[in-house]
C-alpha cells in the first residue's frame, strides 16, 4: 500500500498586517509569525479537549468543555489554567451559531464576538465572523474559508483576500502512532493568536457536527 503524500503547506507571507488586530487582546499580537499546534484529545478531566502549544512545545492554553450542560460550551484557558473566552453555541440557530464571552461569562455585556455558517447548505466550510460592536451585521468582520474533508482553513480579514491565518493538519509519526488529532496554525504578524485559536475551535466543532 502506497504511503499517502501530503504536500507541505504554503509558506507565510513575509509580513501582518500593519496596524494591530487584536479582539482577545494586545497581548497576544506578536511582531512576528506565530506557529500554533492544536492537539485534539480525547475527553481528559485533566488536561481538556484541545491542548495549544508553541513550536518549543509549550503549552500556552488549553480548551475544557462542559459537558452536561444544555447547550455545547467550550472554555479557553491560558496556561495556568485561568479561564480566558468562554464559547457557546445558541440552542436554536439554524447557522451554527456561537457567541464567545471574555472569561468565564455568559453575560451579553461580555460579549467579544460570534460566529456563523455563511449560509445553510455548503460544500466547504465558510463561516463569517462578526465582533461585538457589529450589531448591524450586514458586513462580516472575518471570514474562515475551508474545508470538511482537508481540516484546513484560510481566515480572511473582511470579505476581503487578506489572510491573517492559516490552519493545517499536521501529519507527523508521532501524531499518527499516538492516534492524536493535530493541527498546525500559522498567524500572521500584529494578528491576536488567542482569537485565531478560538475559531479554530470552533471550526472543529462545526466540522464535528457536520460528520455527525
Amino acid at each position: 500500500m502506497a504511503t499517502p503524500f501530503y504536500p507541505p503547506p504554503a509558506p507565510a507571507p513575509p509580513s501582518g498586517p500593519v496596524s494591530k488586530i487584536a479582539v482577545v487582546g494586545e497581548q497576544f499580537c506578536a511582531p512576528y509569525t506565530v506557529d500554533l499546534t492544536v492537539t485534539e484529545k480525547a475527553i481528559s478531566l485533566t488536561d481538556g479537549d484541545y491542548v495549544v502549544t508553541d513550536v518549543n512545545g509549550n503549552i500556552l492554553f488549553k480548551v475544557k468543555g462542559k459537558f452536561l450542560s444544555l447547550r455545547d460550551r467550550r472554555i479557553l484557558l491560558d496556561a495556568a489554567g485561568n479561564p480566558l473566552l468562554s464559547m457557546q453555541q445558541k440552542m436554536i440557530s439554524m447557522h451554527r451559531r456561537w457567541q464567545v464571552y471574555k472569561g468565564d461569562s455568559s453575560n451579553s455585556a461580555d460579549l467579544l464576538f460570534s460566529v456563523k455558517k455563511s449560509s445553510l447548505l455548503q460544500f466547504k466550510t465558510e463561516l463569517d465572523v462578526f465582533v461585538a460592536s457589529n450589531t448591524a451585521e450586514s458586513q462580516c468582520d472575518f471570514k474562515v474559508k475551508g474545508s470538511f474533508h482537508e481540516r484546513s482553513c484560510l481566515i480572511y480579514l473582511g470579505d476581503s483576500t487578506n489572510v491573517i491565518a492559516r490552519m493545517h493538519r499536521e501529519y507527523t509519526v508521532k501524531n499518527i502512532v499516538l492516534g492524536k488529532d493535530a493541527f498546525g496554525i500559522t498567524i500572521y504578524p500584529n494578528v491576536d493568536y488567542a482569537f485565531v485559536v478560538a475559531l479554530i475551535v470552533i471550526l472543529d466543532e462545526i466540522n464535528e457536527d457536520r460528520r455527525d
